[in-house]
């Protein structure tokens, strides 16, 4: 099983980009104000709604922890997926609209960049400080995504908040990249355009991201299928068990990041009464547990349906 099967309530990556984004964005605004660039303009828009950003990723993560009630038994895992979702919206909306604009409008207008060495020195600084906290992201997810691929992570993972935040600093690393070779060049050729077209093309980058984010949170907020070692699992000690038959039927939704629900239908023994049915039930529901501990919910009903053999389980590849 992969390391992000267990539940990561750690905010650490969130608050150390929280953090990073704050700083760059008082330096940002300060190039900004002293070159005239709508490239760096640009990249404090950007940085400012990073902010808040992961300010509502916060939010979402300490909702998600919120103990299920009456109205919620299920808990409020997806929380965090909601304001995930949130997170890509503002980051295609604030971030990508506005520098596209931006940059259309630069074009229009073109305007000479002055004080050039304030802004090549606020973005290194930027950079630094942004591929650190990249770099921080990346130690993370190979943390948690054990012998998995880096590509099969992104496009599996359930720790949103994560790849929110990874997406939201790779699109900065980048966007900074872009901003201080079209600062160069602007003042290079003194011609503004170079600038506008940073502005543009920073705003294409934000808007691929979130886009990108956008999708992979959506699945989750909608109700995606956990991680199908879950399954796997189930049919294991299924056929492993004396008094089972077979597995009917696996379904698994990930609630949170690190909570799934289970509903598992089994054949069991036609010889068994219901004493010893329940008593089967809970065996099997310990031994899934024990073996994936991020099945929070699980519920498991015997049927007599018959077997046909090879009948796709759902939830299996074969």
């Amino acid at each position: 099983m992969s390391k992000e099967g267990h539940k990561s309530d750690g905010v650490g990556h969130i608050v150390q980009s929280l953090v990073v984004n704050l700083l760059i964005v008082l330096s940002k605004g300060f190039a900004a104000f002293m070159t005239g660039s709508g490239a760096m303009l640009a990249e404090t828009i950007h940085s400012f709604a990073d902010c808040a950003n992961q300010a509502l990723l916060l939010l979402g993560v300490k909702q998600s922890k919120k103990s299920p009630d009456i109205k919620h038994p299920l808990g409020y895992g997806r929380a965090v997926y909601f304001w995930s979702f949130m997170v890509a919206m503002l980051l295609f909306s604030i971030g990508g609209m506005f520098s596209i604009y931006e940059g259309i409008h630069k074009y229009q207008h073109p305007e000479a960049v002055e004080n050039v060495m304030w802004g090549i020195g606020v973005l290194g600084f930027s950079i630094c400080l942004e591929g650190y906290a990249l770099f921080s992201n990346i130690l993370e997810i190979n943390q948690r995504r054990g012998k998995t691929s880096i590509m099969r992570y992104l496009n599996e993972t359930k720790d949103s908040d994560l790849i929110v935040i990874f997406g939201e600093n790779f699109a900065a690393v980048v966007g900074l990249a872009l901003a201080l070779i079209a600062m160069i060049l602007s003042y290079s050729t003194n011609d503004g355009k170079y600038d506008a077209l940073g502005s543009l093309a920073i705003g294409i980058v934000l808007i691929l991201v979130a886009i990108f984010l956008s999708i992979k949170v959506k699945s989750l907020l909608i109700g995606e299928s956990a991680d199908p070692i879950i399954t796997e699992t189930a049919q294991e000690i299924s056929i492993k068990h004396p008094n089972i038959k077979a597995l009917i039927n696996c379904i698994t939704i990930q609630q949170g990041p690190g909570e799934v629900l289970g509903c598992v239908k089994i054949m069991c023994e036609p010889h068994l009464t219901a004493y010893q049915v329940s008593e089967l039930i809970n065996d099997f529901e310990k031994q899934l547990r024990d073996a994936c501990p991020e099945v929070k919910w699980l519920y498991v009903e015997p049927d007599l349906q018959e077997w046909k053999e090879g009948k796709k389980i759902q939830g299996l590849d074969s």
